[in-house]
């Protein structure tokens, strides 16, 4: 069995590649999570929680703002047939530093009203200094998305890790030297520059360079229209939590919501990580609707990959108030039972995650917009509604029934691509129902408490 592995990590083809991008994958997501975590327990202790709080909500806007102009470029050069064209490349990284100065200019001019609807003036030079991070990254190397498409995830990963290692020693240096939120702010352009510069030395592959093709700029814009409308969409779903409870909470709620959601959500983004280095590819070169053998492949590895994100999910949501307690001090022990909810109702999402990536591998964007857009829809209204009502308890349910309510439109679309596996999404959710409630009552003494006032306001 060790040699057959080794045999097919050391092919040269696509299922060698696939499974050293998965390892890489992973010991990337791994290295930076540890990277994170390390970071958080340094500058928790060097910051008070309101500092963490003003940060998630400039992490919010910039995250915004990045959906918000996402045109599809590192998607387009993955998915088009003319993405290891030098011509085309170049008009991708072209149109992409002109995106980033757009953003750049963006940002300074809506700091104000910004910061002026969060009631924070604070916020205003906090917004136009990280502006700077989309004008960085608009000059990195197309050769990030070309090993991409090429599932060449090494030399990413390690370059990703340094620069972020990087990143985190000035962030805790100056942390020791301000003592204030700025810190944060500041530390946060370090490991954009560093990635932009190194993404052009590091890398094999196509040396950037301005230019400008028409009809290269044509398939790019026309494939990336309806991954900017799903970019919208999708910062409602990934980030709208935050930005809705900045409005509801206190800063300090912000922050423990944060470190709550950080925690609870690795095995998702764990999950994420894999299906967009790895899943998405594999769509785009063997799409199940091809053949038989193609759909079994690619079924047999949804149901490894799900196994593994729901088993670490419900292990994080068993030990999530234990883990708080015991990593941070007592100023951030509200996390804890946040932590918990959180984990549990992320569930849902890992069961589906794997769905959402089949229009975009097959070139329709359109029908990837319309899942995204109906997604952010449903759950910012859930949201919404459950924040204004119940707070960061809200806020960290509302994921569960907005998933249930999207499975039917989301499956609609997927059967399309003869990429359904009703037996899989069952018998996970069954699982997911059954040990959710066993995590909950493991937790009770810290959970109970929290969900008696949740009844009790409603």
């Amino acid at each position: 069995m060790i040699a057959r592995a080794r045999s097919m990590l050391s092919d040269g083809g696509l299922t060698g590649r696939a499974m050293r991008s998965t390892l890489f994958s992973i010991a990337g997501f791994g290295g930076e999570n540890v990277l994170r975590l390390a970071g958080n327990l340094v500058l928790t202790r060097l910051l008070f929680p309101e500092a963490f709080g003003l940060m998630a909500l400039v992490t919010v806007l910039m995250n915004g703002l990045g959906m918000f102009s996402d045109i599809g470029l590192r998607s387009s050069i993955i998915q088009n047939e003319r993405g290891a064209d030098p011509v085309f490349l170049n008009t991708a990284w072209t149109i992409q530093i002109a995106r980033g100065a757009l953003l750049f200019a963006i940002t300074w001019f809506i700091a104000t009203p910004v910061s002026e609807f969060y009631g924070d003036p604070r916020l205003e030079d906090m917004f136009r200094v990280a502006g700077l991070i989309p004008l960085i990254m608009g000059f990195v190397s197309t050769r990030l998305s070309s090993a991409s498409r090429e599932l060449q995830i090494g030399r990413m990963t390690v370059l990703s890790l340094g620069t972020q290692v990087a990143g985190l020693l000035v962030t805790i240096a100056l942390a020791f030297w301000l003592r204030s939120v700025w810190a944060l702010v500041l530390g946060g352009l370090i490991a954009p520059t560093l990635l932009t510069i190194f993404s052009h030395v590091v890398l094999p592959g196509n040396r950037d360079r301005i230019g400008f093709e028409k009809g290269a700029a044509i398939q790019l814009m026309s494939f990336g229209m309806f991954i900017f409308v799903a970019s919208i969409a999708g910062f409602l779903v990934n980030q709208g939590d935050r930005a809705i409870l900045g409005k509801f909470v206190s800063l300090e709620d912000l922050a423990l919501y944060n470190i709550g959601f950080f925690l609870a959500t690795v095995p998702l983004m764990l999950n994420g990580k894999l299906v967009e280095g790895v899943v998405f590819p594999l769509y785009s070169r063997r799409p199940p609707a091809r053949s038989a053998e193609n759909r079994r492949k690619i079924l047999k590895a949804r149901w490894i990959m799900t196994g593994l994100a729901i088993s670490t999910a419900l292990f994080f949501g068993a030990i999530g108030n234990w883990l708080v307690v015991l990593l941070y001090d007592a100023r951030y022990e509200g996390a804890g039972p946040l932590m918990v909810l959180i984990a549990v109702a992320q569930l849902p999402l890992i069961i589906t995650a794997t769905y959402t990536s089949l229009a975009m591998a097959a070139g329709h964007s359109g029908r990837f917009a319309l899942i995204v857009i109906l997604d952010a829809l449903i759950r910012t209204g859930i949201t919404l509604v459950a924040t204004a009502n119940f707070g960061v308890v809200g806020a960290a349910l509302a994921p569960f029934p907005a998933v249930l309510l999207h499975y039917p439109i989301l499956i609609a679309l997927t059967r399309r691509y003869n990429a359904w596996d009703p037996r899989h999404d069952l018998f996970y959710l069954t699982l997911a129902v059954t040990c959710a409630a066993g995590v909950i009552w493991l937790n009770w003494d810290a959970v109970g408490p929290v969900l008696t006032a949740l009844l009790a306001a409603g």
